[in-house]
């Protein structure tokens, strides 16, 4: 690590980039994206063949309920330490990686590679660190990436953090001195997943993020509680890469926790206001219930409640392609519709052991999803301002958990890059 970045919870890092492999072959979305279309993955797998590729060092979240996830798990494990031992990864040491991603619509997303120290996030409600999740955090899904993580050699991250810098002098001035750097990697990603490159840092340039780096420190430390980052994409691996260093720290002398590899956790930094940073709504597929006993219990779990649109929050439903309508609910006590919905769907989850849920990006396959089945009911809910994402972890603690997402699926992160975590 460089000591002049000793100070901030985001630095260099020696990361990983693969060598010798076709890349576009190598670099496969985010494991949490379609997980209720497991025809996606396999046509991935079909794709991929017998090809080196990240794939094979990843769980797709599709692949969870599956009857040999432990054994997946070992063989994601082993392929990680096969691959170190045949020289497939080229080490950039003390790194800083510039990343431009051209999404799908043609906007290009800016954004730099590096390490966060652990020590400096926290995701419980009502944290005080430099470091906070946006969103409630489901623990039933850390456990598993916590098992993919807690013997792998090396990490691969989807991770991506939001910086909050309006005057833009973080990230973007890196766009124009681009022929003052090596160029590591360019090429078109997989299933629409747009176009990317990605630039070394040079020592001065990294200067010059170590200075901007501190300048917004000392900002947020009066105007924002010292909130320095926040997590956009991959808030339960970035929790599962913090459950596994605590557990580290608990087998280890405190003298040597800051050499511990586990205590950083490689991630994309990205400004919340760069233009291609697009908040979209993550909607809810309920699976598994009768649709009009579903909607009947959300009438009678707020009282308040009136079919059709009205004053409050609207929640739209799909049963099937064909039948639509809306609930509003009046005077509601949560700051957000996706707030209101996800109470009640708590609860009658809790009280419908049959009854699941799946938080799906795109209204069009959520109603796919519900329209396909005879017992599910799809609500669609509406986007959130991202403008007030900071304040509002600030004042409320967090938004209500899967309230919004960064983009379409096809736009997350693709695992491209890793970084070793054990010794």
């Amino acid at each position: 690590m460089n000591n002049n970045f000793d100070a901030l919870p985001f630095k260099p890092a020696d990361i990983l980039l693969p060598r010798d492999c076709d890349l576009s072959l190598w670099s496969v979305v985010a494991c949490d994206q379609y997980t209720s279309q497991p025809e996606y993955w396999q046509r991935v797998g079909d794709r991929v063949g017998r090809a080196p590729s990240a794939l094979r060092l990843i769980l797709p979240e599709s692949c969870l309920e599956g009857p040999s996830v432990e054994t997946d798990i070992m063989e994601i494990n082993n392929t990680m330490s096969r691959y170190l031992r045949e020289g497939r990864f080229q080490e950039r040491p003390d790194a800083l990686i510039y990343v431009e991603r051209t999404l799908s619509n043609g906007k290009v997303r800016r954004g730099l590679m590096g390490a966060v120290d652990l020590e400096a996030y926290d995701y419980e409600p009502g944290s005080a660190s430099a470091i906070r999740a946006t969103e409630g955090t489901v623990m039933s899904r850390v456990p598993p990436r916590v098992a993919v993580r807690k013997n792998a050699p090396i990490e691969l991250p989807h991770v991506m953090l939001l910086v909050d810098d309006p005057n833009r002098v973080i990230i973007e001035p890196l766009s124009a001195r681009t022929e003052e750097m090596e160029l590591l990697y360019c090429f078109e990603l997989m299933e629409e997943g747009g176009h990317i490159r990605g630039w070394l840092l040079t020592r001065e340039l990294k200067n010059q993020v170590l200075q901007a780096l501190n300048t917004r420190k000392d900002r947020v430390e009066q105007e924002l509680d010292g909130l320095l980052f926040v997590t956009g994409d991959g808030n339960h691996s970035l929790a599962a890469a913090k459950e596994c260093y605590e557990r580290r720290k608990r087998m280890t002398d405190p003298a040597q926790w800051p050499g511990l590899p586990s205590r950083y956790a490689l991630c994309e930094l990205v400004n919340l206001h760069d233009e291609a940073v697009e908040f979209e709504p993550i909607h809810r597929v309920v699976f598994g219930v009768k649709p009009e006993e579903l909607l009947d219990g959300l009438m009678s779990f707020y009282p308040s409640a009136v079919q059709g649109r009205g004053e409050g929050h609207v929640l739209p439903f799909s049963i099937n392609r064909w039948s639509r309508g809306e609930i509003t609910v009046t005077r509601p006590e949560a700051q957000l519709p996706v707030g209101t919905l996800q109470s009640f769907l708590d609860s009658y989850i809790a009280s419908h052991p049959r009854a699941r849920v799946d938080y799906i990006h795109g209204a069009e396959t959520a109603e796919q999803l519900a329209g396909e089945r005879e017992d599910a009911v799809a609500f669609l809910l509406p986007p959130i301002r991202k403008d007030s994402l900071f304040t509002t972890v600030v004042c409320d603690g967090m938004l209500p958990r899967k309230a919004f997402s960064i983009g379409r699926a096809q736009d997350k992160r693709f695992y491209l890059e890793a970084r070793k975590i054990r010794r």
